[in-house]
Order: C-alpha cells, then structure tokens, then sequence
C-alpha cells in the first residue's frame, strides 16, 4: 500500500517513520529543503536511548497530486484550508484521507468534501521534530481513528494493519473521540504555554490544580458533558502520563509560531455562543494566547 503524509512536522515524522516499516511511504514537506534532507538522509527517530532511521521518499507538498492509497493529513488546522483547496484540483481523486488535526474546527471544512472516505483521528503519542529529518518521541500513547464519512471497513483494515507496528485504535464514533482530544488539549495547551510549564506541574502544583478544575467546570457546562468525570479522569491521566512534556501550544509560543488556540479554545467559545452560554475563563485564555501570538516576531 502506497501511503502519503502531508505535513513533516514532529507527527509528520513520527508517522512516516513507523509506517514505513510497512507501507511505501511519501512524506509531502512545506519546503524543499527539508525534503532533500529526508531523502539524502532518512527520518531519524529517536525513542530514549534507541536511534533508528528509516528510509522515506520526500516531496515538496506543491507537487502532492493525490495519487496514494491512503493519505494522512498531518499539518495544523490553520495550514487546512489550503490542503482543501488543492484538494479540489488534485489529478486523482484522493479515496481515503485521514485528518490529524487538534480541536474540532475543522470538521466544519470538511463537511462539503463528497469525493472521498473522510476519517479523523487524534494522536496521544508525544513527539518533538529536533531537525529537518529527526523526530523524538516523548511519550507512547496510540492513534485513535474513527469515520467521518464513508467506508468503516477501509479504515478498520488500515488500523489492523497499523497497530502491529505502531499503536492505532478504531473507534466507532468520531464525535465522543475528538471531544475527549479536545477537552484534554483546551485544558493542559493553553495553561502551559501561559505558564510555561511541563504538563505535570498543572497537578502537582495545588495552585494550578484549582485553575484546572474551575476551567473543566465550565468546559462541562459548555459542552454538556454526560459522565464527567470519565473526562476529568482522563485530563489528570495524561498530566501525569506527560508529566515531563512541554505542550505543542507552549513550543509554538517559545518558537514564535502560531498556535492552534483558534481550533481549541475558538470551537469552545463558538460552542458557548451557540448554547447562549458564558465562556468568561475560556475566553480569557483564548485572549491572553493570542495576545501571545502577536508579541512573536516571525509567526509561521
């Protein structure tokens, strides 16, 4: 099976790594350089003291055409719009894409793509690219994938064969899914990168503990969550879990990058609005990151 990956960020790399051990793999970079540096010189992974490379083919993603059997859309949701948009002008008409994308802003854009088996996943594993072509994986956790539209079958399948090589769980509803991922992202992200902390410290420090409950308590309101404390259980797991890890949205704002705040705490405002609800913590937050954002000198 010939499988693409758009995106060579540090889940780009992570999962063109692993998958290569099984499929032909094609990893569809922003720029050239990055993949001249894949092909002249594998994906490095790195998994504690265990150092592998795998050999991947590498493109620039303007010359992405669609032609794979399965492809994995692995960039930020504010690079999406663009992918749809070639989508619509690709050779071939892409039969199975798999987007990994934090939040759930983006299932609003793919409502009006017909053409394809949609699938969506969110990813557990923690990973941090350290170079062109080397990625670090911080922290073992599995992919869950589930339909949003179109052949149950393709993705089961696709998973069966993934997790013998690299953890992969089909879930029979995509909503329940990425509204776990979501709650998890809207709670540890932005706390992290305001306070610039490892993950571990919104638990072990009492301080940021009471923070965390107040916000899941008007996540809870706002979604109207059934059984919550299955959710806040699970945020507590992962703090733990990734004690010693760095957010993705506290290494955008140490970078100068633009984050995903849009996509995660963006749905939830809109959520709240929608419900005629009051958001004042999460609206906050959502404030103070971007405010973040705009005092970054090179925003990517």
């Amino acid at each position: 099976m010939r499988v693409g990956i758009i995106g060579a960020g540090s889940i780009g790399l992570l999962f063109a790594a692993c998958l290569s051990r099984i499929f032909d793999v094609t990893v569809y970079t922003r720029t050239t350089e990055q993949a001249a540096a894949i092909n002249q010189h594998g994906v490095k992974l790195l998994q504690g003291p265990k150092e592998t490379v795998a050999e991947v083919k590498a493109m620039p993603a303007a010359e992405w055409q669609g032609s794979e059997d399965f492809t994995i859309i692995a960039v930020k949701q504010y690079q999406l719009s663009s992918i749809l948009e070639k989508l619509k002008h690709t050779q071939f008409i892409p039969e199975n894409l798999l987007f990994l994308q934090n939040g759930m802003g983006h299932l609003s854009m793919l409502k009006n793509f017909k053409e394809s088996n949609i699938f969506v996943g969110s990813v557990e594993h923690g990973a941090l690219r350290e170079s062109l072509n080397t990625v670090r994986q911080n922290g073992a956790g599995t992919t869950n994938v589930a339909v949003y539209k179109g052949d149950k079958k393709i993705l089961q399948s696709f998973a069966d064969k993934v997790k013998k090589t690299f953890p992969m769980t089909f879930q029979e509803e995509y909503l329940t899914m990425l509204e776990k991922k979501l709650i998890v992202n809207a709670m540890i992200n932005p706390l992290t990168a305001l306070l610039q902390v490892n993950n571990g410290e919104l638990v072990n420090n009492p301080f940021y503990y009471k923070v965390l409950q107040k916000l899941f308590s008007e996540i809870t309101s706002v979604l109207n969550l059934e059984r919550p404390e299955e959710y806040w259980e699970q945020v507590i797991k992962i703090c733990k879990k990734t004690s010693d890890n760095r957010s993705s949205m506290l290494k955008d704002i140490e970078a100068k990058r633009v984050t995903e705040v849009d996509a995660i705490l963006g749905y939830l405002i809109n959520e709240a609005g929608r419900k005629g609800k009051e958001s004042p913590q999460l609206e906050t937050l959502y404030y103070l990151i971007k405010g973040k954002e705009s005092q970054g000198e090179e925003m990517v």
